[in-house]
Formats: structure tokens, sequence, C-alpha cells
């Protein structure tokens, strides 16, 4: 849920007045965290560097985004970076953390500049970024020089500054320069003109091309139901949480539950996939082609 004003002055405030981490107690924090899950000590690692993800979001206001949506962004990426860190790098955790929040924070800003992706690899959103910085740099530079640039020259000047292809900048040129238009405008001021959603080909799949999709994978879970079946009962239940939850659990838990080790855990996982692969060699190509 986005944070309403008060409170984020309220979290303002709070980060504000958070205590000062030195290295030894941030290293103790990150230890009790990664080694014994201890709640209350990443909840004080993220309080004292929420100052840190807050100064940060204010430097992406200029793109639009409500305040209280980039600092929710960045105080995302701060988790993140708090369940990721690993102590026994000699990396202090704010270092690593400033590189989480960014990232939060543009993957925000970018999803929600235009309906359409802008981009989605580093290079290009380093583009989107940097694009009209390096510009206004470039034009700068070339005025006071006594240049004159046509718009082909400054694409390509950006291109080589930034280390992306042409193309590049003139798709984030476009994507730049003018907002998303509703696909149910008509393509002239005539009351009958057609609609620019007209002019987009269907590309969904056919209605023959769905059933036979269909088909196969009925087919496929048949297949892969009878290799279950020859499975015994603690290789089933290992299988089922390792591959067929919607969050996988770890070895370490099932070995906790089962009372085995971590490495027993993996070797059952491990002859249970040999015997249903085993099981399905009889179907051949046709269980490779549909798990392509």
């Amino acid at each position: 849920m986005p944070l309403d004003a008060p409170q984020q002055s309220n979290m303002s405030r709070t980060a504000m007045k958070a205590e000062m981490l030195d290295a030894e107690t941030e290293l103790a924090l990150a230890y009790a965290w990664r080694d014994h899950r201890d709640e209350a000590a990443l909840h004080r690692l993220i309080t004292a560097y929420m100052r840190l993800a807050i100064s940060m979001a204010s430097k992406f206001r200029r793109y639009g985004a409500p305040m209280n949506d980039l600092i929710q962004e960045a105080g995302l990426g701060l988790m993140k970076a708090a369940d990721k860190f690993d102590p026994d790098r000699g990396v202090r955790f704010s270092t690593y953390a400033v590189w989480w929040i960014k990232a939060s924070i543009q993957d925000y800003v970018m999803r929600n500049w235009s309906m359409v992706r802008t981009g989605s690899t580093s290079s290009q959103k380093s583009l989107f970024f940097n694009m009209r910085r390096v510009q206004a740099r470039i034009e700068r530079e070339a005025m006071a020089n006594g240049e004159e640039l046509d718009g082909y020259q400054l694409r390509e000047m950006i291109a080589h500054e930034v280390g992306v292809p042409l193309r590049d900048v003139e798709m984030m040129e476009g994507r730049l320069s003018g907002s998303d238009f509703s696909l149910n405008a008509t393509q002239s001021s005539e009351d009958e003109g057609r609609e620019w959603i007209d002019t987009i080909e269907d590309e969904g799949a056919r209605g023959d091309e769905l059933v036979e999709k269909d088909h196969d994978l009925q087919a496929l879970r048949d297949w892969l139901g009878d290799a279950m079946g020859k499975l015994n009962e603690r290789e089933r239940f290992i299988v089922r949480e390792r591959k067929l939850r919607d969050a996988p659990r770890t070895l370490e838990s099932l070995g906790e539950e089962l009372s085995l080790s971590k490495e027993r855990v993996r070797q059952l996982e491990a002859a249970a996939f040999q015997k249903m692969r085993k099981h399905l060699e009889k179907h051949g190509g046709e269980v490779q082609n549909l798990l392509a």
C-alpha cells in the first residue's frame, strides 16, 4: 500500500533520528540475520540505513513519480539488500545496499514511465537515466567549439558516449519525447476514422493451436503423474516440496523435517529424478519436444 503524506513525513523523521552504526555493530547485525534469522537485528539494520534509502529516492523526483512511492521502492531495495548481504565478503552494508536501492527505484520509474516497456537491459537503463545529461553536455561542448550538430550526429555521439547501439538512442528519444496516447483514438478527425487499435495485428494463438497445446500439456501431465507413481512416499514428498510448490523449500528445511542431513536429502532428490527420467525415456523425443 502506498504511503500517504503523514506516513511519509513520519518515516522521514524516524529515519533522521535512527542510530549510526559502526562497522562492528553492522557486521554483528548482518551475521545475526543471516545465520539466525534474527528479525530484531534485521529491523535495526534496515532502520539505521533508511535515511540512505530516502536520500536516494529524492534524487529521482524529477522523473515525475510520487515521492512516497519512491521511498517505498527504496525501502524494498534496502530489504532485498539486507536479505542477500554476505558479511563474509568484507564490504560495508551501506556500500552493498546502494546498488539494490538504486536498482529498485530505477525499475519502478521505468515501469511507470510508460505503458510500453521502456527498456530492460542494463545498457538501456543507463541510456534512460543518462541520455538527457549526456545530450546537454555534448550540446554545450559543441556550442563552445562553435560547432553545429544535426539530430543524427547528436544521436550518434550519445550512442558512442553511453555505449549503446544508435537504434537504442533513437528508440529512447521517441519514448522520452512524448506521453502515451489511447489506442482507441481515431487516426483522423473524421467521425468514422479508424482507431489505432485496428491497425495492430492479432498475435494470439489460433483455436487449433490452443487445442493442440492443451492436448500436449495433458499428455505431459499424465506422463509425469505416472513417473511420480514410481517413487516411494518419501521421494514423492521431496519432489513435490522442491519442484511443485510456488515457493520451493530448501534442502535444509526438508532435512530438518525428515531428520536427515542436507546432503542425504540432495541424494534422495537426485535418485528420485533419475527414476522419473528412466520411466519417461519410453516416450522418447515426445517428452523432449514438450519440455523444450
